[in-house]
């Protein structure tokens, strides 16, 4: 069973970090999930009867990991959607790509549609349909001998695979991504850092992890 590392709890809300290659919440592959794992903590932790809520605010790809939040309240879980929704959920990654991003700072903006069948994503047209506007801004923290760079993303809008795509698109694949073409033993994706309005309280609240030492 994989371990949990709370960072913080209370009525409200719960914050985490989900390691890597663990589901955000169950799907086909019938693997545990952070949704379900929390789930279970949570009930045994209050010796609570029946079924327990918590709810899934946002996602992280299977294969990356980093600090996540969760609410213990639907009425939680309606602010922080909100939030999100509106960008005043502010969430920072960490990742490693083939070769620096050029220019070694700026913002990406792109069009991004999925495709179900294949749970893949792609840049496209404005006019595709079921084209959604994705927008992020990084920073190069460090370039590497071996032609790698760590790079910091603070994302604006949050669509599936969006740092992935966006980044393989302008031929700076992260590393470890072998379906956007760069493939290896680990994505190298991970949330540094999540900052929210307490849903109830008010106050801002931030959270961070550092990523893996390997990197």
């Amino acid at each position: 069973m994989t371990k949990l590392n709370i960072l913080y709890e209370d009525n409200h809300v719960l914050v985490c970090i989900k390691p890597f290659n663990v589901p955000s919440q169950e799907d086909a592959s019938g693997d545990e999930d952070m949704l379900t794992l929390l789930k279970a903590y949570l009930k045994e932790k209050y010796q609570k009867p029946g079924n327990v809520y918590l709810g899934l605010v946002h996602r992280l790809d299977r294969p990356a990991g980093g600090v996540m939040v969760f609410a213990k309240t639907s009425k939680a879980a309606s602010r922080l959607s909100e939030q999100v929704r509106t960008g005043k959920l502010d969430k920072e990654y960490t990742l490693c790509c083939a070769k620096p991003p050029q220019p070694l700072s700026g913002t990406m903006e792109d069009y991004l549609v999925k495709d179900n069948a294949h749970n893949t994503v792609r840049t496209c047209a404005k006019n595709t349909p079921g084209a959604k506007i994705a927008r992020l801004a990084y920073q190069t923290l460090k370039t590497r001998a071996d032609g790698t760079a760590l790079v910091q993303v603070s994302l604006f809008t949050g669509r599936s695979h969006q740092i992935r795509v966006q980044f393989a698109s302008r031929g700076c694949p992260l590393l470890g991504d072998a379906r956007y073409g760069a493939g290896g033993q680990q994505l190298a994706l991970w949330s540094t850092r999540l900052a929210f309005d307490h849903p109830t309280t008010k106050e801002r609240l931030a959270f961070s992890s550092p990523p893996p030492k390997i990197w």
